[in-house]
């Protein structure tokens, strides 16, 4: 409290009795698989189609990452974070290119080499241009690919801070190799192209490569530091396993190691693709006999969609995965993350592998396999929206992203309780804030209940909050929410009665 020490009139700003709780994001996904180059092992957000092309490459073949990519966007996907894994060009030639010196073209001034090994490397060309501010051996150096272009201007290859061997360190595209003897100048008005980088062969990609682990930032691991990130999808592993490089058994590792991540951060689903070629009594096998997962964290779609593929100028059937978390994005944005995101359809989706009867998705559906059908005049349609818990509370997707928005969202919006005195003015504090939260949710349509009252309920008092937790230093707020549960079974029932009037004297 200021002291008031003469007359006058003091105006103090002090903090209402409640701080909102602002939602957090639901439709953040993370794609992990091949491209044609970028930075391998980290997680990099794209917002567009454009920059994953520019970061990453186009379609290339014996891969489904870029088509995974597309068809999030195309689906209402606006943010993803990808990490690419299974560099293409491991243990191939890197591009590279010597340039002539300024006094003796016949001679090298020094060697560029492209960071990345293999054939992306072949897309940098180098220049080297006039400076802004003319001298003695002083040069531009115009370093380009694609869109990316970085430019090292008034750079010598003497010793001291103008260095270009300095400056380049912090190349994302090239580094630089010593060949001449002595400080020789390259040649300006020269401009080449890297060359000589080719890829090794099939990419080779352990189930441990995937998993990664978090302490050096890669795989699945590495996305733990990305705490935006809501969906997780792996549909080069399909890829893999199509080529031979990934079995069954390893098929199966990576995705228990995508259902242990989503566990281990609790506040993000995987979306899992079932194998290729496969029908509807294969599916149901796989899933119950040898896949058998069973995770609130976890949903499966089948059967694979018909893209078309530019590379291969002809459809191709894909995963479905990047397809179904546009959708994801996309119901959220337009009904919120309370609504099942089923019943909507898939774009860009020509085909199906494989046209479902009534009878074979009966076989599917009880068991959590998602699945993908074709409406005569409506379109492919997602006709499924479970998760792979056999535990009935879990058994719709949109609960358990409901309770990883709530939960995150309070998590979030409660930071300022920490150290504050643990009394009973806090209780009611933390009770308005929480309370005014899921008044907001109910509101939205998220909650079950004609009244606040019976959609979810805030505790926070001295039955919980005992004189032993206090002194542990501990605040106890109970919470209990009624999720609505999609209408998956639709029955109208219908019966004969005799309807009109009868005439009595």
């Amino acid at each position: 409290m200021p002291n008031y020490l003469s007359p006058g009139v003091y105006i103090e700003e002090v903090q209402a009795a409640t701080r909102p709780i602002e939602g957090v994001g639901t439709a953040v996904a993370a794609f992990v698989g091949l491209a044609q180059r970028g930075p391998a092992n980290t997680p990099v957000m794209v917002t567009n189609w454009s920059q994953f092309v520019a970061t990453f490459g186009d379609f290339m073949e014996a891969s489904y990452l870029a088509h995974a990519v597309y068809g999030y966007f195309l689906n209402g996907g606006t943010t993803a974070y990808i990490v690419r894994i299974g560099a293409d060009g491991a243990g191939a030639p890197s591009a590279r290119l010597e340039l002539p010196s300024s006094t003796d073209k016949a001679q090298p001034a020094f060697r560029v080499v492209a960071l990345e090994a293999g054939g992306s490397g072949n897309d940098i060309t180098v220049e080297v241009a006039e400076p802004s501010e003319p001298g003695e051996g002083v040069f531009r150096l115009v370093v380009s690919r694609g869109s990316e272009q970085e430019v090292y201007d008034n750079v010598t290859t003497k010793r001291g801070k103008q260095s270009v061997f300095t400056a380049v360190k912090a190349s994302k595209l090239i580094r630089l190799e010593e060949v001449a003897k002595g400080e020789v100048a390259p040649a300006v008005g020269t401009k080449s192209a890297l060359t000589g980088g080719t890829a090794s062969g099939p990419v080779r990609v352990s189930p441990d490569e995937y998993a990664g682990n978090a302490a050096d930032r890669t795989g699945f691991g590495g996305l733990e530091a990305v705490e935006e990130v809501t969906m997780l999808a792996a549909p080069d592993l399909m890829a893999l396993y199509q080529a031979g490089v990934v079995d069954m058994d390893g098929l199966k590792a990576v995705q228990l190691a995508m259902i242990a991540h989503c566990e281990l951060m609790g506040d993000r689903v995987a979306i899992l693709d079932a194998p290729p070629d496969y029908n509807a009594q294969q599916v149901k096998e796989w899933r119950q006999d040898r896949a058998g997962y069973d995770s609130k964290y976890a949903t499966l779609y089948w059967p694979w969609i018909k893209v078309f593929d530019p590379v291969a100028g002809q459809p191709v059937l894909v995963p479905p995965s990047g397809h179904l978390a546009g959708i994801w994005a996309r119901s959220d944005a337009e009904r919120g993350v309370h609504k099942a995101p089923a019943n909507e359809i898939v774009r860009g989706a020509i085909s199906l592998e494989l046209n479902l009867t009534r009878a074979e998705h009966d076989q599917l559906n009880p068991i959590g396999v998602n699945c993908i059908r074709a409406f005569p005049g409506r379109g492919i349609r997602v006709w499924g929206a479970r998760t792979l818990s056999s535990d009935p509370a879990w058994r719709y997707l949109n609960v358990r992203r409901l309770f990883n928005y709530i939960e995150e969202s309070i998590l979030l919006g409660t930071q300022w309780v920490v150290f504050e005195p643990n009394d009973i003015d806090l209780w009611e504090r933390v009770k308005r804030t929480i309370g005014a939260f899921l008044v907001r949710t109910w509101r939205d349509g998220a909650l079950f209940g004609s009244t606040p009252a019976e959609a979810f309920f805030v505790k926070c008092d001295g039955e919980n909050n005992t004189a032993e937790t206090i002194d542990a230093g501990q605040l106890i707020v109970d919470i209990g929410i009624a999720p609505v549960k999609p209408a998956e079974f639709v029955i109208f029932r219908l019966a004969q009665f005799s309807g009109g009037t009868s005439l009595s004297e």
